[in-house]
């Protein structure tokens, strides 16, 4: 396969702004600082395993927020009942993660363009303060909660893409 990530467009976030723009543009910054490790690598390159036993990869990254945009703005926020992307809990709980091998990389890419367009629109219009009921932790989550927890899980994983480019090329820096 010779498909190759694309190059990601990143922007600073403000150093002043509101709240909703502050939060949105972290939220963004990060998204992209995650296909900017991905750029320019070969499928072979982003389904390299990070270590054994670790299935860990920088497509699998891409997958998980994948299904981590899905989950916490439409499935949740919205209420739209909708399938995992790459995952069955009951069969399958990891497979963003472990199915790589066998992964159109394009095709995931450009799923997790769309989940994250999809999310943005899902939140847009709606406030901070707006709240679903989350039956996992038995209670009212905001969606301010919801956008911290966010940049929360991609800067998380944005250190497992750090080291992860690392290994495979020597690429270092943001």
């Amino acid at each position: 396969m010779s498909w190759t990530a694309p190059q990601s467009v990143r922007t600073n976030p403000p150093t002043v702004a509101g709240e909703r723009e502050m939060l949105e543009r972290w939220l963004d910054h990060h998204r992209q600082t995650l296909l900017h490790k991905c750029a320019g690598l070969t499928f072979e390159q982003l389904t390299e395993r990070s270590a054994e036993p670790s299935s860990l990869t920088l497509l699998g990254l891409v997958r998980h927020m994948s299904e981590v945009e899905r989950a916490w703005f439409r499935r949740r926020l919205t209420g739209t009942p909708l399938p995992f992307l790459y995952c069955d809990l009951d069969t399958n709980p990891d497979g963003d993660f472990d199915d790589v091998g066998a992964a159109d990389p394009e095709a995931d890419f450009a799923t997790f363009a769309e989940e994250v367009e999809l999310a943005d629109a899902a939140a847009a219009g709606r406030s901070l303060e707006d709240t679903f009921f989350h039956p996992g932790h038995a209670k009212d989550i905001s969606l301010r909660w919801v956008y911290v927890h966010m940049i929360e899980e991609y800067a998380r994983h944005n250190g497992h893409a750090d080291l992860l480019r690392e290994r495979i090329d020597g690429v270092t820096g943001s």
